[in-house]
């Protein structure tokens, strides 16, 4: 490892930021360097610019995949190279403002049947019943079921935030009944082992457990399994749970965050009447 390598990590890790947040951006930066052929640290602006333009418009990726290069280049260069702002104006392509497809709670249910491993459906049912972001279902540890309490404890969350959230008395059972079956001893969900290391399970494979349960239970809507922290937040508002408390479940900094939840609670916009509805009646008072 180059010893610029180490110190963009080091600069990383001591503004705690996350890990998916640290590869990403070491990821981005070595990607810009093979590009060039050269150590990025001789890499210039114009050029930092123009390799931002080829991923939009060449590579085509994604607006939000540039948006994450942009941040690890202005991060690189500002923090780790110590460079003026200024020289670096990185175009930063708009991202199309879509909203997720929620799943119904019928849906979620099916989910559920349809997964038959047990350690996979309790994994799908903390992410749903916590409203849990994968990095921090995949790295829970048995020390942050707190049954005393019915919460559990989320370990630096986004944003380096330590919180608590549900613990459902369903939920809790469910995890008893995993516990039995598989002993754990330290995360949660284990992964691989490394002799008689545990690790927690990686992110691609929550993923790929979660596409292969909504494939089973014939759901057809597009997402990840962060779909399942999306219906957490939107069925607890159609359930008539107050906005501030959902934000301090979710671990959003913003209450911005959470009020984009009123765009998709069914409850809210099947409750606004059309004003083709009010044509001709009198007894509508003005809003």
């Amino acid at each position: 490892m180059s010893p610029l390598r180490k110190q963009l990590e080091a600069d990383l890790a001591v503004r705690g930021m996350s890990e998916r947040t640290r590869e990403a951006y070491v990821g981005a930066v070595a990607a810009l360097a093979r590009h060039y052929g050269r150590s990025p640290d001789r890499i210039g602006a114009e050029e930092v610019q123009r390799y931002l333009l080829h991923l939009l418009t060449e590579r085509k990726l994604a607006p939000s995949s540039c948006n994450v290069a942009a941040s690890a280049f202005q991060f690189f260069y500002r923090v780790t190279l110590k460079r003026s702002a200024v020289e670096f104006a990185l175009p930063r392509p708009k991202q199309p403002q879509k909203l997720p497809q929620i799943l119904a709670r019928e849906e979620i249910a099916r989910l559920f049947e349809a997964t038959e491993n047990p350690k996979h459906r309790v994994m799908l049912m903390t992410a749903y019943g916590a409203g849990l972001r994968v990095s921090e279902l995949c790295h829970l540890k048995l020390g942050d079921i707190d049954s005393s309490r019915m919460m559990i404890r989320i370990e630096q969350g986004k944003g380096a935030k330590d919180r608590y959230t549900l613990l459902p008395e369903r939920l809790l059972a469910e995890l008893r009944r995993y516990w039995l079956g598989y002993r754990p001893k330290h995360w949660l969900f284990v992964g691989e082992r490394h002799g008689a290391e545990e690790r927690p399970i990686a992110v691609i494979s929550a993923q790929r457990i979660y596409r292969s349960a909504k494939a089973r239970a014939g759901i057809t809507k597009h997402g990840g399994i962060h779909a399942l922290r999306h219906a957490f937040a939107t069925h607890l508002l159609e359930a008539g749970v107050d906005v501030p408390r959902i934000q301090r479940l979710m671990g959003h900094g913003h209450i911005g965050s959470t009020l984009r939840y009123f765009h998709l609670a069914e409850r809210h916009l099947a409750a606004t009447p059309s004003p083709l509805e009010l044509l001709g009646r009198t007894d509508i008072e003005r809003l």
